[in-house]
């Protein structure tokens, strides 16, 4: 156990060490002028995220993922479908309840929806979204006409919020999707679509089990759209700069922001055990053992969320805002750090390591982890250094995605469904807790200096984290279209040697 902790803290620290690095360079520079407190703030928390993480990826393998193979096996093997896609529909809505990522998202544009209300309708998309992902599984139905269909749906809700007035909230539906897939959404669901699709069988239950992210990402989009095309009234944004100081959880803070964080993981994780308990006694009954791994797993996963979670809203969201109301006096450098932190941040996402490990190991090494995390760090990249040239510009995010996402789907026609499968299920998962938590808070603080705040914020800043989930998307296919082009070059020169040393035999023989 020590052993494998000891692999985990390692990965974990060659993941947070080169954002850690980025901003401690860029407060040597002109750029930006950080106070000696909050560097030692943000370098103590970088060595709790590094603890974090590392407890988080032990406890992920050894209770979360082995609970959703267990669950999507067990339920699957029971040939009970209407037991199956109900289990998966509370699930969802549990998992999503559960999930930091939204709570973050949700606590920012409190001042414009209330926060239940948004878990909600969001839970609800995910829940109905994944026993589409379940269907789709079972019935072997192809992924790609699948999410062709639903963006299509997407993009016309999103043409009639415009027409309705409520184009300000586009780009937060969209980083809904986004949120939705975070360090407890993604070792569940990964797991449980690896479970239904190995019950199943098939020549392609590798390619089935993958997509159910994809799908679940596009459940809660079109649920808030709806939420908000249906309302009525005006909803407006205030930025509250107090909740960005770093002084907010320091001092006599502090203890209410840890209790606060281990408040929701707890509560998060105990609706999942509850439940996960209950269809022990009704369907599953595992063995003592399996079920005394999953426990220890979970305290894990517990301890890791809370000390990665505090970490983060004690040192990086403070610092994320702060660099970005320092960089936005200087666009050229804004978009360039922007691009840079984008590469490495995607890297100290836990989410990330528990999908390119299943990826590897269900492609049979096709797809490797390093290839995986260098298409996802440039699309994340990418994808922040556009959003920055957009908060600086200011036009709608609608202008990046409808382009991005029609190449994405047309990209799926050209290369294998597996990669396709692969780069949707991507697009969810890097965009994680560090993508909400420090990399929105700084496209904030820019966004609050280059315009007025209030609604330009929901405008221009949010939609930050669907253009991470987009990127990913195109990047992931590109490098699948490279293995197909690449293997026909590789078959034609094989040809090619076969008839030439047929020719020779000829030639010899006569």
């Amino acid at each position: 156990m020590f052993k494998i902790l000891f692999e985990k803290t390692r990965e974990a620290f060659a993941s947070v060490l080169p954002v850690t690095l980025i901003v401690l360079c860029l407060s040597f520079t002109p750029l930006v002028d950080f106070s000696l407190k909050e560097l030692v703030v943000f370098g103590v928390c970088a060595v709790f995220l590094v603890a974090g993480i590392a407890l988080f990826n032990l406890g992920a393998d050894l209770s979360m993922t082995p609970m959703g193979e267990h669950v999507g096996s067990g339920l699957t093997k029971s040939r009970k479908l209407p037991l199956l896609v109900s289990v998966c529909f509370v699930m969802g809505v549990l998992i999503t309840v559960a999930e930091p990522d939204l709570s973050v998202l949700a606590e920012q544009v409190k001042n414009a929806v209330q926060p239940l209300l948004l878990i909600v309708t969001i839970g609800v998309g995910v829940g109905l979204f994944l026993i589409l992902s379940i269907i789709k599984i079972v019935w072997k139905k192809d992924l790609s006409s699948i999410i062709i269909f639903f963006y299509l749906v997407l993009f016309m809700l999103g043409m009639l919020m415009i027409t309705v007035g409520k184009d300000t909230f586009v780009a937060l539906a969209f980083d809904s999707g986004g949120v939705t897939t975070g360090p407890i959404t993604v070792p569940f669901i990964m797991a449980l679509g690896v479970g239904v699709a190995g019950a199943i069988g098939g020549k392609n239950a590798s390619e089935n089990s993958f997509g159910l992210i994809a799908l679940c990402s596009v459940g809660p989009i079109i649920a808030l759209m709806g939420l908000v095309i249906a309302s009525k009234g005006t909803m407006t944004y205030e930025l509250s700069k107090a909740s960005y100081s770093i002084d907010a959880s320091l001092g006599a803070n502090f203890i209410p922001t840890v209790l606060n964080v281990a408040r929701e993981v707890l509560v998060a994780l105990g609706l999942i055990v509850v439940f996960f308990m209950a269809l022990q006694i009704i369907a599953l009954r595992l063995s003592k053992a399996k079920l005394a791994q999953m426990a220890f797993g979970l305290c894990y996963t517990f301890v890791g969320l809370v000390v990665f979670l505090t970490a983060v809203t004690v040192g990086f969201m403070p610092v994320g805002f702060q660099l970005g109301t320092a960089l936005a006096a200087m666009p050229k450098a804004l978009v360039v750090s922007g691009f840079v932190i984008g590469m490495v941040v995607v890297l100290a996402e836990p989410a990330v390591h528990v999908l390119n490990k299943q990826v590897e190991v269900i492609t049979g090494g096709l797809v490797t982890k390093r290839s995986m995390l260098i298409a996802l760090s440039v699309g994340v990249g990418i994808s922040i250094g556009l959003s920055m040239i957009r908060i600086i510009v200011g036009f709608p995010i609608i202008y990046y995605l409808i382009p991005g996402y029609f190449l994405s789907l047309g990209l799926s026609f050209f290369v294998p469904k597996l990669y396709t499968a692969i780069a949707f299920d991507s697009g969810g998962v890097a965009s994680g807790p560090l993508t909400s938590s420090f990399i929105l808070p700084m496209a904030i603080g820019a966004c609050s200096v280059i315009h007025d705040g209030g609604d330009s914020i929901l405008s221009y800043a949010f939609g930050i984290v669907a253009m991470v989930a987009m990127t990913p998307l195109i990047t992931i296919q590109v490098l699948g279209f490279r293995a197909v082009v690449a293997r026909a070059l590789r078959n034609r020169k094989m040809m090619r040697r076969i008839q030439d040393a047929d020719d020779e035999q000829i030639i010899d023989f006569v």
